[in-house]
């Protein structure tokens, strides 16, 4: 019997609620690891998880029978259980509305990981605002400006 094969490569992004530095890096790896945990138990491919104080790379192999959506709302909510569970900051964790998903090809997993991977020393040179506007330029994505994240223009 022919059976379907598939590998869709998705960059997502998405950043905490009012774009508070909260991920702090004494428990950042642990939540980073926790959501690959939530990728591959719904079955999909976690390739890296990575980010800084305010908004988080994943890089997933998504099979088709998942929508992004339907990953995307698992992995937020459950990591915002798991910070508020651990009390990793005061008061209510939770993660801005919306995210980022971007699509790769097989050749670009390498580089792709490799940008992820360096997400600390990348942002010493380039905003999330810029990073993300450059993804929307780059991928050819119209968007309105209001329905964007909260910047924080510092």
């Amino acid at each position: 019997m022919a059976g379907t094969y598939s590998q869709i490569y998705i960059q997502i992004v998405f950043a905490v609620k009012g774009r508070e530095n909260l991920l702090a890096k004494p428990w950042r790896d642990e939540l980073f690891k926790y959501m690959a945990g939530i990728v591959k138990g719904k079955g999909q491919k976690p390739i890296i998880v990575n980010g800084v104080a305010d908004h988080v790379h994943l890089f997933v192999g998504l099979k088709p029978a998942m929508s992004i959506a339907e990953l995307v709302r698992d992995v937020k909510s459950n990591s915002t259980n798991f910070i508020n569970q651990q009390k990793y900051v005061k008061g209510m964790f939770s993660w801005q509305d919306g995210y980022g998903a971007f699509s790769c090809a097989h050749s670009q997993i390498d580089s792709v990981y490799q940008y992820i991977l360096n997400q600390e020393e990348h942002h010493t040179r380039k905003t999330f605002k810029e990073e993300y506007l450059d993804f929307l330029k780059h991928f050819d994505i119209e968007y309105e400006e209001k329905y964007l994240f909260d910047w924080l223009d510092l």
